[in-house]
């Protein structure tokens, strides 16, 4: 058991070194790739902190701390860490509410959950959040990216934002007349910069051209707008020491909802990317030891003073396009950003807000899943549905809200389905398609007194009542009745009270239950509950012809 956990979180830099060792000309082409992965992660980074109400930094430290963590001991070969959109709107909040020390916390807290989620290898389990539930969410975070990013795009003279989304709205409406014409001028060429260089020359990053223009045109025009100095002045040009917040039980249990938000979204958004990166590069990731990753480089970046960190789609893939070998090119993105704050601190800061703003509203536009939504729009009703409750409760209420109902009303309308789909029908009523089926009830010969019926599903909580007022439909009380369960796959608890109920109402009746076509699997459910001694083992029997048999016999 031991072995074939550590084999099963083994990183992947491991596990490829082991498989296909590693050159000189290797480490060349993933210094190349984690410098052109650097290159778009560092405005990006900084931008995240700074909408989410942080210094840029922050982003520095979690893109250099974590994105080397993850590289190190991640599932993925191509997977690049750091701070995302995705995270704003959760870390803005939580740091509005409990400050930075209780964002640390939290994040932390996270960490820990992903590793445990890792042990109990939940990793396969995240693909079944529904799809809905992913887009509605994913679309509702876009949609707050945008709109925290709007009072540095029109150069609003605003203090502190409100978290609620009809609260940013009226302060818009009450402050646009501070509208700055060089803010919005800025703002707008930067996203026209980033659309044409994406269309005509995509392998040039459009961020950091966006962010070298735009603060030389600042430096020397002396245009009047926000830059990362005049906010927050000048940034650090090293990584702090570690350090961590004073823990007490009632902080942990206050910021646990948090946490569990933090740690549903990182591990989501990293096993996104790796099945992304995966798609583009022809490989296989390995989930749990992606989230042992996740949680270590978490628990990592809240002691350098960072922000939650998962697997970024945008850098994962502009590091498989720029030719990445190994997990090597992630750790050398972080090295390089490392030397880029070093270094170029004193020319970072000289950034306009305005650029910045406008990088993460063309992400937040790639974020916002168009293409998605339209292809749900024309699914089926629920998956609409659970689309826009999801995305209206992020937007409205809280990400952590959001996902909670998304997955319970997804789960509420496929029973319902489910319900509808299951058939529980007299042999009269078989349909042309049993035609050909030589074990249909309609080719027997069915005593007089005896009703023959099918369950054609699942028998489930859903359906249990169904199955008891079946007798209701009777117009007489037969003196056998036969259950025939050859297509029912599974059974739980409800389904064998269920039977047990049929088989007491039919007892009073003077008249024997007889299931027919019992599988192994609902065998050993009627044992270990002692329902076969209930309904008697003569009578649970495999075929109709036997079931037929007994019947014959008890009239």
């Amino acid at each position: 058991m031991k072995k074939t956990l550590a084999k099963l979180l083994e990183p992947k830099l491991l596990t490829f070194i082991k498989k296909e060792g590693y050159k000189k000309a290797d480490f060349f082409k993933d210094s190349l790739a984690g410098l052109s992965v650097a290159i778009v992660a560092l405005p990006l980074a900084m931008a995240i902190a700074i909408a989410s109400n942080l210094p840029p930094e922050r982003g520095v430290f979690t893109a250099i701390v974590a994105g080397f963590l993850i590289s190190v001991l991640g599932g993925s070969r191509y997977q690049i860490g750091g701070p995302t959109a995705a995270f704003i709107v959760t870390v803005a909040m939580v740091a509005m509410k409990h400050g930075y020390e209780g964002l640390v916390l939290a994040t932390a807290m996270a960490g820990v959950l992903l590793i445990i989620m890792a042990f109990a290898r939940a990793g396969e389990l995240i693909k079944f959040i529904p799809y809905p539930v992913v887009t509605g969410f994913t679309s509702g975070i876009a949609l707050l990216i945008v709109f925290s990013q709007l009072r540095d795009f029109f150069g609003l003279s605003v203090e502190t934002m409100p978290p609620d989304f009809i609260d940013k709205l009226i302060l818009y409406a009450t402050h646009l007349h501070e509208t700055n014409p060089f803010a919005v001028i800025v703002a707008l060429l930067s996203i026209g910069v980033i659309v044409v260089l994406k269309k005509s020359y995509p392998k040039i990053p459009g961020s950091i051209v966006v962010v070298a223009l735009s603060g030389l045109a600042v430096w020397f025009l002396g245009i009047p707008i926000d830059t990362i100095e005049s906010r927050f002045g000048q940034i650090p040009a090293m990584l702090p020491s570690p350090s961590f917040p004073d823990i007490t039980f009632a902080k942990m249990r206050l910021l646990f909802p948090d946490a569990v938000t933090i740690a549903i979204l990182a591990a989501i958004e990293s096993l996104l990317s790796a099945v992304v990166a995966d798609a583009m590069a022809g490989t296989r990731h390995k989930p749990n030891t992606e989230l042992m990753a996740q949680g270590v480089a978490n628990i990592g970046s809240s002691l350098f003073g960072g922000l939650p960190a998962t697997g970024a789609i945008a850098r994962t893939a502009t590091n498989v396009k720029a030719g990445a070998i190994s997990p090597v090119s992630g750790i050398m993105h972080a090295v390089w950003l490392f030397l880029f704050m070093v270094l170029l601190s004193p020319l970072i800061v000289k950034v306009p807000l305005a650029a910045l703003s406008a990088i993460l509203i063309v992400v937040a536009w790639n974020m916002s899943e168009i293409k998605h939504v339209k292809a749900i729009m024309k699914a089926p009703k629920a998956d609409r549905v659970v689309l826009f409750v999801t995305f209206a409760l992020t937007v409205l209420v809280d990400l952590n809200f959001a996902i909670q109902a998304g997955i319970a009303l997804s789960a509420m309308l496929f029973i319902h389905a489910m319900m509808k789909a299951v058939k529980i029908k007299p042999y009269a009523e078989e349909d042309d398609e049993e035609s050909e089926d030589l074990d249909a009830t309609s080719k027997k010969t069915v005593p007089q007194g005896v009703e023959v019926y099918e369950i054609q599903g699942p028998l489930f909580f859903g359906i249990a009542e169904r199955l008891v007022d079946t007798l209701n439909l009777l117009q007489a009380p037969p003196k056998v009745f036969i259950l025939r369960l050859r297509r029912v796959p599974i059974i739980d608890a409800a389904g064998l009270h269920a039977l047990e109920v049929l088989h007491q109402r039919l007892h009073e009746q003077d008249a024997v239950l007889i299931l027919s076509g019992v599988n192994r699997t609902i065998q050993e459910h009627l044992r270990k509950s002692r329902l076969d001694k209930v309904i008697g083992e003569e009578n649970i029997v495999d075929h109709i012809d036997r079931a037929l048999e007994r019947a014959s016999t008890l009239l």
